[in-house]
């Protein structure tokens, strides 16, 4: 028991003697070497067992533990593990890039696993210009060349700010590293650079690349193919997706993703029917994406019917696919609809997303439900999707065009980052109220922050110059399309025509016309409507002919401005004969606009029999303002039986408008039929009708 009892004593002063346990802090201070002793022999971190814990760290708690059991075993001083912590903490993104950032500035050697995890991270979360300087402190260094995994997050950083010549410099670098023999022509660099100039719009280089590799799978296809359809050359993207084809390549989902929605754009409908039909072929027919873009395609096309049957063939509908469908109703006109399907979209459980709101917007501006867009803007906010550029612009679109220009100022001012897309709406905005002076400010103060205006800009302007008193400014703003290269995008040229011809400069607009290389409908619209105006009808029906020639398709705008030329040049014949062609053989179905022009193309003749008989052999009810226009012919020839039955076609459809049961009244003045101009008068009297009062500047 003794015995016992002393071996006891022994043990506890033993172990009052021992030291104390190190902190972490004094033993980062002190190291850890191989030959002292760091604890228990089962407590310590091998190399290899950090380093594949930092490898497979997803969490930041997790690579924090990392970080300090590398600090307190004493690897601080190893490059691998270091490159490693810092790549651990740049995948986590915005939580983990600062900490990756000071680790990295940390460290005294740097391999190129950290320069490539220190500049993928950056722009990962979107820091491209800082992922650029660190790139170009990289070659400053010159310890450590780039490598394969470098230069695809650069270039995209290029590609994201448009940066083409940083590109250019970029690509100088590879191409001196191909020759020196540090590195191998690689096809994900050469697909980088693809897709870098595609997306800066030098589809030359990007062609240029993308020719000179040796090898080509289906990502630099993807690549040239996507680059293409981003620069807008349609023929070029199907001539290169058939070449892809032909050289063996079966495309997948991203390249029929791609190439659908460029059918639509250019309103090619056959072909994308062929190309569901080749999707269905390579098995990714249904694959959410193809049938997203597929979705996308129909409605631009104006084939609702057809966009709705495979929108609701889909068996997993996603947020896309509800965005898609919704925005495509509301381009079609059908408001009504898109607000319907947003509300079952609600119901089904799928929670919109910015681009949701943002598509819905236009169709609650058209139906006036100024109620519903003020809770879609709440729903934003409440849901932290306000940040969102796309739809704060969406936003101040919806509130100019309620006429609550003080809203949309509010909306503008409070947004932190204000990018084109926003400046242009606001913009917009202005120029949608008329408020000329306001607009021209906004767009000196977008210079003055140093934004460029684009086209977009541009063509929101240049209506508010369609006045002799505003010639000056718009011509103002053609110098400035021209200085920029942006007079030859077709939007421009045809808002530029458009000012010319209202402010009567038509030699102008003509000469516009004949330099633009690339016209559309809207360009033939807005010069024959202008030319027959101006009474130059053989010049309005010659540029018809030319339209025609061109392969571009009229539209009803482009037949309404061939009817009022021909019904103020009294040319009834010529007039009929564009209205059967527009029913016959561009299959057209005609709009109140233009039965109003045929039966002033009547009218203006005197024959008011032939202009009745028109109107009594409607299919449909004919609205007021095609009755209004007969009435207002019958005072002038003198035509008191028509000018009766149109009336009382009028009247049933709408009693309470004054302005009709004036008209009337004046009719039977002139006529000398008093008695009829008393029972009219006392009618507008016993139903308290009232003509509004008109108002003048002066």
């Amino acid at each position: 028991m003794f015995a016992l009892y002393s071996a006891v004593r022994r043990r506890i002063k033993l172990s009052l003697r021992r030291p104390p346990p190190a902190s972490p802090a004094t033993i980062l201070r002190r190291g850890c070497h191989s030959h002292s002793n760091c604890g228990p022999r089962e407590f310590a971190v091998s190399h290899e067992s950090l380093l594949l814990r930092l490898q497979s760290g997803p969490v930041l708690a997790e690579v924090r533990k990392s970080h300090a059991a590398l600090l307190v075993h004493g690897y601080r001083r190893s490059t691998v593990l270091a490159a490693q912590l810092v790549r651990a903490y740049a995948r986590l993104g915005d939580v983990g890039l600062g900490h990756a950032l000071r680790v990295f500035d940390g460290m005294p050697i740097r391999n190129s696993f950290a320069w490539n995890a220190v500049i993928k991270g950056l722009v990962d979360v979107g820091r491209f210009s800082e992922a650029l300087e660190r790139y170009w402190d990289m070659v400053s260094d010159g310890t450590v060349a780039a490598d394969r995994f470098t230069y695809p997050p650069v270039l995209k950083a290029c590609a994201a700010l448009g940066a083409v010549e940083e590109g250019r410099r970029v690509r100088e670098n590879i191409e001196t590293e191909i020759a020196h023999g540090n590195v191998v022509p690689n096809v994900f660099v050469q697909c980088a650079l693809v897709d870098m100039f595609a997306k800066c719009g030098s589809l030359g280089e990007a062609r240029s690349v993308f020719e000179s590799m040796a090898v080509r799978d289906l990502a630099a296809w993807t690549a040239m193919i996507g680059g293409t359809v981003h620069g807008g050359d349609w023929f070029e993207v199907m001539d290169l997706f058939n070449r892809m084809r032909s050289e063996g390549f079966c495309p997948d989902s991203v390249i029929f993703a791609t190439v659908v929605p460029a059918c639509g754009r250019v309103k090619e409908l056959r072909t994308g029917m062929a190309l569901q039909g080749c999707a269905v072929k390579c098995g990714v027919g249904n694959d959410i994406c193809v049938c997203n873009a597929l979705v996308d395609m129909y409605c631009k096309c104006a084939s609702l019917d057809m966009a709705a049957s495979l929108f609701w063939s889909i068996d997993y509908k996603d947020v896309v696919s509800w965005s898609t469908i919704i925005a495509g109703h509301s381009l079609n006109g059908m408001y009504r609809s898109s607000v319907n399907l947003f509300t079952e979209m609600l119901s089904s459980g799928v929670k919109p997303n910015s681009t949701t709101l943002a598509t819905i917007l236009p169709s609650l501006s058209e139906l006036k439900l100024f109620r519903h867009g003020k809770e879609i803007n709440c729903f934003s906010v409440r849901n932290g999707l306000s940040d969102s550029e796309f739809l704060v612009s969406a936003l101040i679109d919806f509130y100019s065009k309620q006429g609550l220009i003080g809203e949309a100022e509010i909306l503008f001012e409070f947004t932190p980052q204000k990018d084109l897309v926003i400046w242009n709406s606001m913009v917009g905005g202005y120029a949608v109220n008329e408020d000329s002076d306001s607009a021209l400010h906004a767009l000196r103060s977008m210079q003055k922050v140093g934004l460029r205006p684009d086209h977009v800009t541009v063509v929101s302007v240049l209506p508010l110059c369609n006045q002799h008193s505003r010639l000056l400014q718009g011509k103002e703003l053609h110098a400035y399309a021209i200085r920029h290269s942006i007079s030859s995008v077709c939007s421009v040229s045809n808002a530029l025509i458009d000012m010319y011809c209202k402010c009567g400069c038509l030699e102008i607009a003509s000469k516009i016309f004949l330099m633009m290389t690339e016209r559309n409908t809207v360009t033939y619209n807005t010069l024959i409507s202008s030319l027959g105006k101006h009474g130059h009808d053989d010049q309005a029906f010659a540029l018809f002919d030319l339209m025609k020639r061109e392969g571009i398709f009229p539209d009803k705008v482009t037949f309404v401005a061939l009817l009022s030329c021909c019904s103020h040049a009294g040319l009834i014949d010529k007039g009929l004969h564009f209205y059967n062609s527009m029913l016959q053989d561009y299959k057209i179905s005609p709009d109140k606009e233009h039965y109003s022009c045929i039966v002033d193309l009547y009218s203006r003749s005197g024959k008011l029999d032939d202009a009745w008989s028109f109107i009594a052999n409607l299919q449909e009810v004919p609205e007021i303002d095609v009755l209004g226009c007969l009435l207002s012919a019958c005072r002038e020839h003198n035509r008191m039986d028509i000018a009766e039955l149109a009336a009382e076609r009028i009247f049933e459809q709408n009693p309470s408008d004054p302005g009709y049961h004036i008209l009337l009244s004046n009719i039977y003045a002139s006529a000398g039929m008093w008695s009829n101009v008393t029972r009219i008068r006392t009618m507008i009297e016993e139903r308290s009708l009232k003509k509004r009062t008109g108002n003048s500047l002066i």
